[in-house]
């Protein structure tokens, strides 16, 4: 279920500071699945939940320091084990999509909701993950009509020339079937 402030009552909520207000008028009408794990290829930790609310430490990992001044999120992350962590409304725009375009229509953001798998583009996700996606999607499909199955979608399509994720291991057929 969402709650009135958009906000998913099965999530931890960790709010961001990283958001703003949707253009008034623009429908959420796409969901777009990530990949995210910190340092790189290593999973667990509190390192996601820093970075997405600006408290990264930059010493913690050489990595960082790449990182650490950008100013991003998603709506919500899933880590390895099935937990969902929100860190911005539904009706808020997350900072997730960056420079896209889905069907001809650029600054995906400001019509879509970012939901990141804690995993890489060459690491299989985990039954957990996909058993919270399939019950986070379906409650979104249920909360915004425009969302269809068609308008479900990949880093990789919208930015396909900067990103990859979810990526090959994403078992886009699997997530797909549990929607039904």
């Amino acid at each position: 279920m969402i709650d009135k402030n958009g906000w998913y009552t099965q999530a931890k909520h960790i709010p961001s500071p990283f958001f703003d207000a949707r253009p008034p008028g623009d429908a959420i009408s796409l969901l777009v699945i990530h990949c995210i794990s910190l340092p790189p290829g290593q999973f667990g930790g509190p390192y996601i939940g820093q970075f997405f609310t600006g408290r990264l430490n930059a010493s913690a990992h050489p990595f960082f320091q790449v990182i650490e001044k950008m100013k991003v999120s998603a709506h919500c992350v899933i880590t390895r084990d099935g937990e969902v962590l929100q860190f911005v409304s539904f009706q808020d725009r997350a900072w997730h999509a960056g420079i896209s375009s889905f069907a001809g229509r650029e600054r995906c953001n400001d019509y879509s909701i970012g939901i990141e798998l804690e995993g890489t583009e060459f690491t299989a996700y985990t039954e957990a993950q996909y058993h919270s996606l399939t019950l986070l999607t379906r409650t979104l499909l249920q909360h915004f009509p425009q969302i269809t199955s068609q308008r479900i979608t990949g880093h990789q399509f919208i930015a396909p020339i900067r990103k990859t994720d979810p990526g090959l291991s994403f078992d886009w057929q699997r997530y797909r079937h549990g929607l039904k």
